[in-house]
C-alpha cells in the first residue's frame, strides 16, 4: 500500500472519483454533481477562510487507488466549542483494513503536526455539511445533502480504534391529509390568538436575498446549544443559499415575522437525489436534458432547517409553521418528507416529530479517536 498526500489538480481529480471505485450502480449511493464537490473543496468556498485541510489517497501494489480522506481544521469550531478538535472527513474505501488504518493515521498525524490531538468524524467538511457514517437504513436512498456509506465502514472505523460519540437521526413523515392537520389547526388556533403579531407567509424570489440573510440569526440563534454547532459566517450562508437557490421550492420556505422581524423559519428543499441519481456525477453535455425531465417527478422533501429564536420558542410558532407547510405540501403533491437530521438527545425535537407520525428510518453516527 502507498500513501499519496494531494498536492497537485491530478491527484485532486484522483480524490474526487473515487467514490465511484467503491459504489456500483445498484448501490442505493447517490453520485454528487463532481462540478459541486470541486466547489466545495476549493478555496472559493468560504468555509476554508476559517479552516484548513489535507487530502490523502492509498493506492495498492498495483498502483490503483483504493481509498481517501481529508484531514480538517476547523478554527471556529475549535473557538465556538472551545473544544481543540479535528475532523476526518470524506473518507471513502475499499474494505481492506490495511488501507483503512493507512488513512486513518495519515489523517491523526497531519493533525497532530497542527497540534490537534483529538480527531472526530467523518465531517464534510463540517457539521453544517454531511456528515457521520450510515448506521441504519442502508437498503435506502440518501435524501440531498444527506450521505450514504457501506456498513464495513463501522467495522473499518472499529478497527482503527474510533469508538462511536453520537447518533443523528433522520425521520420519515407520509405527506396525507390525516388528523395531523386537525391536530396541528387545534394548536395554531390558540397560538395564533395569543400572538396576534404574528405574520407567516412563504418565501419570494423578489426577496430571496433578504430573507436568506434573516435566515442567518435565526439559524444561528436557533441551534447555538447544540452539540458540534458551529455559526455559519454571512460569507458561508449567502455561498449557500446562491447554491441552493435554484433547487428550493419557494412554496416550502415558511416565515414567520412578528412587526416585521423574522422569528422562525421552516426550510423543506425539494428532494434532487431522485435526480442526481440519474446523472453519474455529470449535468452536461447530456445530463441537463435528463435532470429538465426527472425534476418534474421528484415527490419527496428534505426538511433540513427549522428554527424558531430563543424569546418566542415554545409558543406555538413552530407547529404554525409545520401546518403552513403540510398544507402547501400537500397542494404541491409531495408524498414523503425526510426531518433530519436530528440529534439523539434532541427530546423536543424527536417528539415534534413522532407527533407527525415521523418514524426514524436512518441513523448515522459520529466516531472518535478519544
Amino acid at each position: 500500500m502507498k500513501l499519496i498526500k494531494v498536492e497537485n489538480q491530478n491527484q485532486l481529480n484522483q480524490f474526487i472519483k473515487v467514490p465511484w471505485k467503491i459504489y456500483s450502480k445498484k448501490s442505493p449511493w447517490v453520485p454528487p454533481l463532481i462540478s459541486e464537490v470541486q466547489k466545495l473543496l476549493s478555496e472559493e468556498n468560504p468555509f476554508w477562510k476559517h479552516a484548513k485541510k489535507q487530502l490523502f489517497l492509498v493506492a495498492n501494489n498495483n498502483g490503483k487507488i483504493v481509498g481517501r480522506i481529508a484531514a480538517i481544521i476547523d478554527y471556529n469550531y475549535i473557538e465556538f466549542q472551545k473544544n481543540e478538535c479535528g475532523f476526518f472527513g470524506f473518507f471513502e474505501c475499499a474494505d481492506d483494513v490495511i488501507a483503512a488504518k493507512i488513512l486513518y493515521e495519515a489523517a491523526q498525524a497531519w493533525l497532530k503536526e497542527q497540534k490537534i490531538n483529538k480527531m472526530i468524524g467523518p465531517m464534510n467538511p463540517s457539521t453544517n455539511d454531511e456528515c457521520g457514517f450510515l448506521l441504519d437504513g442502508f437498503d435506502k436512498t440518501p435524501s440531498i445533502m444527506m450521505p450514504y456509506t457501506p456498513q464495513y465502514y463501522l467495522r473499518l472505523a472499529s478497527y482503527v480504534g474510533l469508538k462511536k460519540i453520537k447518533e443523528l437521526y433522520a425521520y420519515d413523515m407520509d405527506v396525507i391529509e390525516d388528523y395531523r392537520v386537525e391536530k396541528l389547526e387545534k394548536i395554531v388556533s390558540m397560538s395564533k390568538r395569543k400572538l396576534s403579531a404574528l405574520r407567516i407567509r412563504t418565501l419570494e424570489r423578489d426577496t430571496f436575498n433578504r430573507d436568506f440573510k434573516s435566515a442567518i440569526s435565526i439559524y444561528n440563534g436557533a441551534w447555538e446549544r447544540n452539540w458540534g454547532f458551529v455559526p455559519w459566517t454571512s460569507e458561508e450562508f449567502s455561498y449557500i443559499a446562491k447554491s441552493i437557490k435554484n433547487i428550493i421550492d419557494p412554496d416550502m420556505v415558511i416565515i414567520a415575522s412578528i412587526a416585521e422581524e423574522p422569528v422562525g423559519m421552516l426550510i423543506a428543499v425539494p428532494d434532487y437525489n431522485q435526480v442526481f441519481k440519474k446523472l453519474n456525477g455529470r449535468l452536461f453535455p447530456f445530463g441537463f436534458l435528463k435532470f429538465l425531465y426527472y425534476r418534474k417527478k421528484i415527490d419527496a422533501l428534505r426538511l433540513m432547517v427549522m428554527g424558531v429564536v430563543k424569546e418566542y420558542r415554545y409558543k406555538g410558532i413552530e407547529a404554525i409553521m409545520y401546518e403552513k407547510g403540510l398544507k402547501n405540501a400537500l397542494r404541491i403533491g409531495y408524498k414523503h418528507c425526510e426531518l433530519s437530521w436530528v440529534l439523539d438527545d434532541n427530546i423536543p425535537t424527536q417528539k415534534t416529530a413522532e407527533m407527525m407520525d415521523g418514524k426514524v428510518y436512518k441513523k448515522y453516527a459520529i466516531f472518535g479517536n478519544f
